[in-house]
């Protein structure tokens, strides 16, 4: 079963209990990531890995990772810290990681976070509760949603899920589910009765960014040796001059020790 996860925007009151929820399974401490609400740009933090955004006309919708069916992050990821399980979920793996932040500028979500202010970082995001999936227990945010705006399950059933409610209220839900297409997919499902371009939801037709990145991954080992290769090049030469330069300086001054003692 690939997991996912539907959001009803039209449910959610805003009431964040997902994000203490959040904070709490993942042993985050919940002071900074109430104060990391007020300090960044869309709520979503190392300490934060899930948020709630104001979206359109007094909506709210929360916003986390997308565990896209092609995720920008991995394919961007140079030593596979980042990968989709089979279940869904994409996870990471810090004991990988080099602190390239590539996964940041790959994301098109922008949702893995830095912890900046760490003596050894790493980077932060959503991971569905994968532990808890490996349990067979819902993720977090699921379970502490008072609202039933949130639905946990297979993606398939979630899709068939989200198309009925949309097709059988007309009126009250947009005719389009997100995430169903946009980008490859995402296991995160939207219906709605506003528009989500404030979760920075792209166009119906977006392509799945690995087709930009992975060429370009693809060729960062040969790029990274070839500038080692003239790193090295240019560091033999100095050290080389260096050496040189100081037989010279040697010989020098041993020439001027041999005629002061042939003048006495």
């Amino acid at each position: 079963m690939s997991a996912g996860i539907l959001v009803d925007v039209t449910r959610c009151t805003g009431c964040e209990r997902c994000t203490v929820a959040c904070a709490e399974s993942n042993r985050r401490d919940l002071v900074a990531a109430e104060a990391d609400r007020a300090t960044t740009r869309d709520g979503l933090s190392a300490n934060r890995w899930c948020t709630v955004v104001e979206a359109d006309e007094g909506r709210f919708a929360r916003k986390s990772c997308m565990h896209c069916l092609e995720p920008s992050c991995v394919s961007a990821c140079l030593v596979g810290s980042l990968r989709r399980s089979p279940q869904g979920p994409v996870v990471y793996d810090p004991d990988k990681c080099i602190g390239c932040r590539y996964c940041m500028l790959a994301c098109p979500f922008e949702v893995p976070r830095y912890e900046w202010a760490e003596v050894a970082p790493f980077m932060r995001k959503c991971d569905m509760c994968a532990d808890r999936l490996g349990r067979g227990e819902r993720p977090a945010c699921v379970e502490a949603c008072p609202h039933d705006v949130l639905a946990f399950g297979s993606r398939a059933e979630l899709l068939e899920r989200a198309h009925a409610v949309v097709r059988d209220h007309p009126g009250r839900y947009l005719p389009r589910v997100w995430g169903e297409t946009e980008l490859g997919g995402t296991s995160v499902l939207y219906v709605s009765d506003v528009d989500l371009a404030t979760l920075g939801w792209p166009g119906r037709d977006a392509a799945a960014i690995p087709d930009i990145t992975e060429p370009v991954i693809e060729k960062t080992p040969l790029l990274g040796g070839t500038v080692l290769a003239g790193v090295w090049g240019l560091s033999a030469i100095i050290q080389r001059r260096q050496r040189l330069m100081a037989a010279g300086a040697s010989s020098g001054a041993s020439d001027n020790r041999e005629g002061g003692e042939h003048v006495d």
